[in-house]
């Protein structure tokens, strides 16, 4: 049997340490925060999840809303840790000033995030403290002066990742670190002074295909593959309407 879990956040509203427990997957995720979140206006989600076939969707329509993985002093601090096998995860956050903060750990999943606004903060770490295999991200960015910082299997194994996203604005800062054999990475990106770096590493087979549209950016992209492979690959392909742009493209047939 599968699980299914939506949470919602609108406006003001402050959920306070409610439990959901699903007995057959050993699944629980609390909401809420500490004392001192109880005097803030922005919504919070402390999630902790361990189980498989699930499906959590979540929105937050708002500003400064938080999901949880630390944060410290504008509160949360930790949580947001999800284990498990075939989980379907849909996030969506409307809002400007708004955080995902956390680590993932999991297999033959599928992820999509919705973010819409200025100045919201996204950091995640897949496969940093456990393997997480056969990834499939769908990322929707619209808006300005944003921080996206994502890295997949930088300490435990990672592999098979399909990662597309979609950007619509200017002056975002997107960071890609993947550790991964047969990365496909799909970026469609639109607006002007925007600073882009993918890093692929690993044994080989990884792509990355770019369709660039705006000015004055910063793009740079590095594969490293190879590893003694003699068919080991890396693949770029780029359609790149842009003025003043600064653009970097190293191939290495070797592991950094």
């Amino acid at each position: 049997m599968n699980n299914i879990v939506t949470l919602k956040g609108l406006g003001s509203l402050f959920i306070k340490y409610v439990m959901f427990l699903s007995f057959l997957v050993g699944v629980y995720f609390i909401l809420g925060g500490s004392a001192d979140a109880q005097t803030s206006s922005d919504n919070e989600i402390f999630l902790n999840q361990s189980g498989d076939t699930i499906t959590l969707n979540i929105d937050q329509i708002g500003y400064g809303n938080k999901i949880g993985g630390t944060v410290t002093s504008s509160t949360v601090a930790t949580d947001w840790l999800l284990t498990g096998s075939s989980l379907t995860i849909d996030i969506d956050q409307v809002g400007n000033n708004n955080q995902i903060l956390g680590s993932t750990i999991f297999s033959s999943s599928t992820v999509d995030i919705l973010n819409t606004g200025d100045s919201n903060v996204i950091t995640w770490d897949i496969g940093d403290i456990g393997s997480s295999d056969s990834s499939a991200l769908f990322l929707d960015f619209t808006g300005d002066t944003n921080l996206f910082t994502f890295n997949q299997g930088s300490i435990a194994s990672a592999e098979r990742l399909d990662l597309d996203v979609v950007v619509i604005g200017s002056t975002n800062t997107f960071d890609f670190d993947i550790e991964s054999d047969d990365a496909t990475v799909n970026l469609d990106l639109t607006g002007d002074t925007n600073d882009f770096v993918i890093n692929q590493r690993d044994a080989g087979y990884h792509s990355v295909t770019l369709d660039y549209t705006g000015d004055a950016g910063n793009i740079d992209i590095n594969q490293w593959s190879g590893s003694g492979l003699v068919s080991a690959y890396g693949v770029i392909n780029g359609t790149i309407v842009s003025d003043n742009a600064t653009i970097q493209i190293n191939q290495v047939d070797a592991v950094e």
